[in-house]
């Protein structure tokens, strides 16, 4: 891709192959078959522990070695584009910019079709940012209310607005490894308020089961301290704020495709706690371990069956990535 002449002409290409070499090292399911196995070894770091997250979250002195080292780099390079590849287990693809990028939903949307994965028109990681384009999301303007209050996150003080300074971008390209169909429909939702509020009481009830489980192993738990259990505390005690968030100010232009999203996004959360504490009591054999199996794997069968899910090769995710990211570069160095 890089030997074509268009992509070399005055522009230099940078490869940072992993953020957070220790964070990859902990998640431990590199080729799963199934929901299920990929959960098994699923490992994503609370919030400040993330180097993307961690400025938005930490005050300067305090941030991770790895949050320092990719900000030195942005600030070294300079660059006009920042480019992040995510990924996520269940869904669509979706883009994120922190300054919008004409022309791009075309190609992405051209990209996504001939990958056979759907476009996620109604994220809810991106609720509440204007849209380019279907699935193309712009950060909204300094000032803007945030879709979810209770999320301590903002991406305007996380690395991926770290660009701007140097008067430069961020993409950050999601792509699922299981894609659903069920997540690109952009007609109106008929009882989003209705719909919601249930979903907010499912995520509430998943996350008790788990807070319950956990309650009962703490004494048996006392003195660790390791990142699997700090992530699970955390996404945890994400769960009741965000819950309220939904039910009291659910977006009044909600489509089934953003109601679908929340549906994922309140089946992630707990499973993900669920995950990572089952891996913490699986280390210690404790005795709460195989009661966790349980609940991961009939979580895991529930998203799956919901949603409809279907493999997407790798192959095809690494595609649709690497077109987007070449269909970014070229349109933002026609803009900036």
């Amino acid at each position: 891709m890089l030997s074509e002449r268009e992509l070399r002409d005055g522009t230099s290409w940078h490869f940072l192959l992993c953020a957070d070499p220790d964070g990859a090292s902990l998640h431990v399911t590199p080729a799963p078959r199934s929901l299920f196995e990929y959960h098994r070894g699923f490992f994503r770091p609370a919030g400040p522990e993330q180097p993307e997250w961690s400025p938005a979250l930490l005050p300067a002195d305090r941030l991770p070695p790895e949050t320092r080292a990719l900000t030195g780099v942005i600030d070294e390079l300079r660059p006009y584009l920042q480019v992040t590849l995510h990924g996520t287990e269940l869904g669509g693809s979706w883009v994120q910019l922190t300054r919008d990028v004409p022309g791009l939903a075309e190609p992405f949307a051209k990209s996504a079709a001939q990958s056979h994965i759907p476009v996620e028109t109604g994220a809810s990681d991106a609720a509440g940012w204007p849209a380019s384009g279907p699935g193309v999301h712009v950060l909204p303007e300094p000032g803007a209310g945030a879709a979810y209050p209770s999320l301590p996150d903002d991406a305007r003080r996380s690395t991926w607005y770290h660009a701007h300074r140097h008067g430069g971008l961020t993409a950050v390209v999601e792509v699922p490894m299981w894609a659903s169909d069920m997540v690109d429909d952009p007609a109106p939702h008929p009882d989003p308020a209705e719909a919601i509020r249930r979903l907010a009481g499912r995520l509430l009830r998943d996350a008790g089961e788990v807070e319950r489980v956990l309650a009962e192993a703490s004494p048996r738990l006392e003195g660790v301290d390791g990142p699997l259990l700090r992530a699970a505390r955390w996404a945890l005690e994400l769960v009741p704020g965000l819950a309220g968030d939904w039910t009291h100010t659910p977006p009044a232009d909600s489509t089934v495709a953003y109601v679908g999203s929340v549906d994922a996004f309140a089946r992630r959360l707990p499973l993900r706690a669920a995950a990572m504490l089952w891996r913490v009591l699986r280390e210690r054999d404790d005795r709460a371990a195989p009661r966790m199996e349980r609940l991961v794997e009939d979580w895991c069968d529930a998203f799956a069956e919901r949603f409809r899910a279907r493999w997407v090769p790798l192959e095809h995710q690494v595609e649709h990535q690497s077109r987007t990211v070449v269909a970014a570069a070229l349109h933002a160095r026609q803009v900036l």
